[in-house]
C-alpha cells in the first residue's frame, strides 16, 4: 500500500481479498486504469482527493489493465476508465469514463456510513410502524445534524408529501443540489409533487370516478384522478387517464395528458411491461 494506507493496487491474486472481503467493513472503489489513458490519468487526482477527504470511509482499488490483463478480461472491462464500487461484497455501482469530482462525490456519499444515519434508519422505522409525523420530526433533526446526507432530504420531501405538505416539500427538494435532484429518486420526488398539486382541494377519488361515470369527457377531471392514482401507487389506472387526455385534447393544460405519462415513465424507472405497453400507446396517438 502507498503511505495513505486507503489507496493500494491489486492483481488478480489480491483482488478477493483487497476488494470484495474488505467491502464487507468498507466501501471499495475499483477503479481500472492503464498509463496510456488520458482520461484516468485526469481522473486520478480527484479521485486521490475524494478518498484522502473521507480518510478510511472508503478505499481506492487500483487495476492497470496493461499489467493485470487477465483480470481486466474476467471482469468484463471494455473502455477506460471503468470505475465500480464495491459494497458488502458486491458492485453496487458502476461508473463508465472519467467524471466531475461533483458526481463522484454524489456517488461515494450514497453507500458511506454516516452517524446520521442512524437517526434516519430509526425514522423510517418509525414510519413503517405508521407514524409519518413522528419520522419526519426525526428526520429533520437528522437533516440539522448533517446537512450534507442528501438521502435524509429525499425521506423528508416524500413524507411531506404523504402528509400533504407540499409546499414543505418544494422547498426540501429545491434545496437539494444539482446532482442530486438529477438522479432517479429526486426525479420521482419531483413528479409525485407535480401530480400533488393538481388534486390540491380535488375531490376524492371515488367522487371523480363517479363524476368520469356520468361525463366521460371531462377531462379536468381525468387530470385529477389520474393524479389520485399516482398518489395511491396505482400507475396503470393513472396511465390510462393520461393517454385518454392525449388523445382527446392535445391542448388540455398544455399537453398534459403527454406530460403525465412522461412523468409516470420517468416514476417507473422508466422501464418494465408497463412502461412499454403505454409509451408505444403515447407514440402510437401522437403520430
Amino acid at each position: 500500500m502507498n503511505k495513505l494506507q486507503n489507496i493500494y493496487d491489486v492483481s488478480d491474486e489480491t483482488f478477493h481479498a483487497a476488494v470484495v472481503k474488505r467491502s464487507h467493513q468498507v466501501p471499495v472503489l475499483v477503479d481500472y486504469w492503464a498509463e496510456w489513458c488520458g482520461p484516468c490519468q485526469m481522473q486520478m487526482p480527484v479521485l486521490k482527493k475524494l478518498i484522502a477527504e473521507h480518510d478510511g470511509q472508503v478505499l481506492l482499488a487500483k487495476v492497470n489493465t496493461d499489467e493485470q490483463r487477465a483480470l481486466a478480461r474476467e471482469h468484463g472491462i471494455r473502455s477506460l476508465p471503468t470505475m465500480r464500487l464495491y459494497k458488502d461484497g458486491v458492485v453496487v455501482e458502476e461508473i463508465l469514463g472519467a467524471q466531475t469530482e461533483a458526481t463522484l462525490r454524489v456517488l461515494l456519499d450514497r453507500h458511506m456510513a454516516r452517524a446520521s444515519d442512524q437517526l434516519r434508519a430509526a425514522a423510517l422505522e418509525t414510519r413503517r410502524q405508521g407514524n409519518a409525523t413522528e419520522a419526519l420530526q426525526l428526520l429533520r433533526e437528522a437533516r440539522d445534524s448533517d446537512p450534507d446526507n442528501y438521502r435524509i432530504l429525499l425521506d423528508c420531501a416524500e413524507i411531506e408529501l404523504e402528509l400533504g405538505d407540499i409546499n414543505a416539500a418544494a422547498a426540501t427538494l429545491e434545496a437539494l443540489p444539482r446532482d442530486i435532484r438529477e438522479e432517479a429518486e429526486a426525479i420521482r420526488l419531483h413528479a409525485l409533487l407535480g401530480f400533488a398539486r393538481i388534486v390540491e382541494n380535488a375531490p376524492a377519488t371515488e367522487d371523480l370516478e363517479d363524476r368520469i361515470g356520468r361525463q366521460p369527457d371531462d377531462l379536468q377531471a381525468r387530470h385529477q384522478l389520474a393524479s389520485r392514482y399516482v398518489l395511491a401507487d396505482r400507475p396503470e389506472p393513472a396511465l390510462r387517464e393520461l393517454l385518454y387526455i392525449l388523445q382527446h385534447d392535445r391542448n388540455y393544460g398544455q399537453d398534459a395528458g403527454r406530460k403525465g405519462l412522461l412523468a409516470v415513465f420517468d416514476m417507473l424507472g422508466n422501464e418494465g411491461d408497463l412502461v412499454s405497453e403505454y409509451r408505444r400507446k403515447l407514440v402510437n396517438s401522437i403520430y
